[in-house]
């Protein structure tokens, strides 16, 4: 167990009683609209792709009890982006989405009626991920290399800004550019030598299928971080219904805890949900990845989704700096600190 689960374990135990009382009560209006079951709501939440590790903790809190506990009768969705989960909420399409926070971001600037109510990956999984026997240990190795990348995704488009945190330039290493199935069957064949992505997604599926280790020079450990995965809802169900936006986000707080206690029945609960999901080891990989970016150092110890205005600022810094996200735009712009977990 890491240094995040041991954090974590304490949380879980001591808030339980107090969560679920606050999601009773919070959906108590909700009623069982959308045909749920025993006094339960029914809603929706589309994620950021096809299940994989780091969604464990929603499937495990249904099996549970924990979402019921709060009122809600939850229907995990398999989403295809990022930017189609957004716009999907926006559109109240479904209920509420799991997305990463520089897409989030980019659709409000756009005018799409979300915000974030609470991000989890509050350390960014962006990562240059690397054969632990290729030699490359560390940063300056990259020089004269080739990293696949796909361009425009957020770990690609702040890449020159790791590079600079790393004392290499842009020109030191040769990006080549393909979609995210090409980066991973071009490092599989030795194609490359390395990739850009998140660390707690390609990283484990790689492992198993090359049958060797891994190694990660991630962007935060040159001290470049940014939000990643967490928590949207509509504009308009902020504003309508609150109390059901709060047991969502209580809800998922206590089953991250829930799950982060025990990682191995919260894998075993996403066995045969999806036809696409990874098999039981890369997703055990993916969510010992996840848990460990699930606070930052304004955030250890608290109950996770719980989120700082400086992260935040901070977050909003490097997106725009980058030309992900809006010049000048407040935290208030994409995040609602109304819902923060209990």
């Amino acid at each position: 167990m890491n240094t995040t689960t041991r954090r974590l374990v304490p949380l879980a135990v001591a808030g339980i009683g107090a969560l679920a009382l606050a999601g009773c009560a919070g959906s108590a209006e909700g009623g069982s609209e959308g045909g749920g079951e025993g006094g339960t709501q029914t809603v929706s939440l589309m994620l950021n792709w096809y299940p994989y590790g780091e969604h464990a903790p929603f499937y495990y809190g249904v099996e549970e009890g924990i979402f019921a506990e709060h009122g809600i009768d939850l229907q995990i969705e398999a989403g295809q982006g990022s930017t189609k989960t957004a716009q999907a909420v926006g559109q109240e399409q479904v209920d509420f989405g799991w997305a990463d926070s520089p897409a989030v971001m980019a659709n409000i600037d756009k005018g799409v009626g979300i915000k974030s109510v609470g991000v989890f990956l509050q350390t960014t999984p962006s990562a240059v991920q690397v054969f632990a026997d290729s030699g490359i240990e560390e940063p300056a190795d990259l020089k004269g290399k080739t990293i696949a990348v796909s361009a425009g995704d957020a770990p690609t488009t702040t890449f020159p800004l790791y590079l600079e945190s790393v004392g290499l330039a842009e020109g030191d290493v040769q990006q080549q550019n393909l979609d995210p199935a090409g980066k991973v069957a071009a490092m599989l064949s030795d194609k490359v030598d390395g990739l850009i992505g998140f660390a707690h997604d390609q990283g484990p599926t790689i492992a198993a299928e090359s049958g060797r280790d891994m190694t990660y020079l991630r962007y935060s450990d040159a001290g470049l971080n940014f939000f990643s995965n967490g928590l949207i809802a509509p504009n308009s169900t902020i504003e309508s219904d609150p109390e059901l936006v709060d047991a969502l986000v209580q809800a998922t707080s206590e089953s991250f805890q829930a799950a982060a206690e025990d990682p191995a029945a919260a894998v075993a609960a996403m066995e045969g949900k999806d036809p696409q999901m990874p098999d039981a080891e890369v997703l055990q990989g993916q969510w010992e990845e996840t848990m460990k970016l699930l606070e930052t150092e304004a955030t250890t110890g608290k109950a996770p989704g719980t989120n700082d205005a400086a992260d935040w600022e901070a977050t909003i810094e490097v997106l725009s700096g980058a030309g992900l996200t809006a010049e000048g735009e407040s935290v208030d712009t994409y995040f609602t600190d109304e819902f923060q977990p209990e």
